[in-house]
């Protein structure tokens, strides 16, 4: 992603966009609405990133390719169930694919990523990589959970705040550990 101050407001946007779109479309019309502009919102994030870029994004591609399919079956079973699973199922990929980077190729995954605003020594990329692979299992079990034993209203509310705090929480804890590594400003 690099540097650049306007790809970065373009990713976190994309990255965020679902969040209301998804949660006023539930407060408007209920989970069939919110699961169509789930999918809809999957897929303009996949388009808008390869226009910006043009590459693809894997991890848009990951959640485009789930929600399209979870979410179609969704809809077409009108069973909220495969939307409820489809957090988990996108958590797992993601854990997986962090996790199984330790075994495979000289480095792990977050430190292939082409990235400047940070160096980290190769152990502590490990550490980091292993944090966020754990992070997501557990994530990937906690919306089971959730989605499993109670009802729909909490889920959606725990899929779109809880997550998205407990992801912003996540990520500032590692801070204390990243922060002599970050670029220092000299004014």
């Amino acid at each position: 992603m690099g540097s650049d101050p306007g790809l970065r407001d373009v990713k976190l946007f994309l990255d965020y966009l679902w969040a209301p779109l998804f949660f006023g479309a539930y407060a408007y019309g209920g989970i069939y609405l919110a699961t169509e502009v789930l999918i809809a919102t999957s897929f303009f994030m996949l388009g808008a990133w390869w226009l910006w870029k043009r590459e693809w994004n894997k991890s848009y591609l990951v959640l485009a390719l789930v929600t399209g399919v979870l979410g179609g079956i969704t809809l077409y079973l009108r069973d909220p169930t495969f939307i409820q699973m489809k957090p988990s199922l996108v958590y797992l990929v993601f854990a997986a694919a962090l996790l199984g980077s330790h075994f495979i190729g000289d480095r792990v995954l977050l430190a292939r990523l082409p990235q400047k605003a940070i160096e980290l020594p190769d152990p502590v990329w490990r550490k980091v990589n292993l944090a966020w692979g754990v992070y997501f299992c557990g994530c990937a079990v906690l919306n089971w959970y959730v989605a499993t034993h109670f009802d729909e209203a909490t889920w959606v509310k725990v899929k779109v705040f809880g997550f998205t705090g407990l992801t912003f929480v996540f990520t500032l804890l590692h801070l204390p550990f990243l922060w002599r590594y970050l670029p220092q400003d000299p004014a």
